[in-house]
């Protein structure tokens, strides 16, 4: 049986995505509370940078430090709620933020975010610090992989090609107001 590797100071691995996801709950308030476009915008691209760095870091580094040692399932899971939150970044990216389902797309995107926090810091993440993993070294990986993507930008993933290429679905409610018009124009 493995010991666990005991460290809980703000530099451990843990720690630190435990910080982010803190930052990111507190950007998802603060567009809740915001009064306007300007400031909503702000907030948008400030958690999307945050996110995208979060979620770099994570899967080349985290996840596949604990992935071997955890629940098959829990790390599946994880990786679509990553899969799915990058479907929603790249589509908001491709939006300038006036657009009828700007808001609300943010805002399923910071509830699907907050699902996969509560999994996370509820199961994964202690799950993980059963293990005897040097947290202080991933740690000090992940901050010098989020200093580098700061520094020298976040690659392109797969959904962002996807969206890139693609476009952005076509929303059930634009689809509704598409047969709406079209059926106000058919003859009687």
């Amino acid at each position: 049986m493995n010991k666990p590797h005991k460290t809980t100071h703000k530099d451990d691995a843990i720690s630190i995505i435990k910080d982010d996801h803190d930052k990111v709950k507190a950007l998802f308030g603060k567009f809740e509370k915001a009064e306007n476009l300007r400031e909503k915008k702000k907030i948008v691209a400030e958690a999307i940078m945050e996110l995208k760095v979060h979620a770099t870091i994570e899967e080349e580094i985290f996840y596949p430090a604990v992935r071997k040692h955890l629940e098959k399932d829990m790390m599946n899971e994880a990786d679509e709620e990553h899969h799915v939150a990058k479907l929603l970044i790249a589509e908001l990216e491709q939006m300038e933020g006036s657009e009828d389902h700007w808001g609300t797309k943010f805002t399923v995107l910071s509830e699907n975010i907050r699902h996969h926090i509560k999994e996370e810091e509820g199961d994964m993440l202690p799950a993980a610090r059963k293990l005897d993993i040097d947290f202080d070294a991933i740690g000090q990986a992940l901050l010098a992989r989020k200093e580098e993507l700061k520094e020298k930008g976040i690659p392109v993933c797969a959904e962002e090609e996807m969206i890139s290429s693609y476009g952005i679905a076509d929303s059930p409610a634009r689809m509704s107001k598409k047969k709406q018009a079209s059926k106000m124009h058919e003859p009687a």
